[in-house]
């Protein structure tokens, strides 16, 4: 339960999604996350950290190996997700 609370939350699963594209500063993270604001995001991104998802490295922040397996667990959703807009 502990990991829906953490992914419900504003942009969390956002921010997992845009870094499995590849390691960001802050500022290309926030442009990817379009509308987030800088405090909004710094709060996602400690939550993250501390919970073992998210790095912070000389090339910015990026998933770690424990968040690689959680995007790959949710991106069948995304699939579904896009799915069920076009049928709606």
């Amino acid at each position: 339960m502990a990991l829906f609370d953490l992914l419900g939350r504003a942009w969390a699963m956002g921010v997992v999604w845009q870094l499995h594209e590849g390691p960001c500063t802050f500022r290309q993270l926030q442009a990817r996350c379009d509308g987030i604001s800088p405090t909004l995001l710094n709060r996602r991104l400690k939550e993250l950290r501390a919970t073992g998802l998210v790095d912070h490295g000389p090339a910015g922040y990026r998933l770690t190996s424990l968040g690689d397996a959680l995007y790959d667990l949710i991106e069948p959703l995304g699939n579904w997700a896009k799915e069920w807009a076009d049928a709606l």
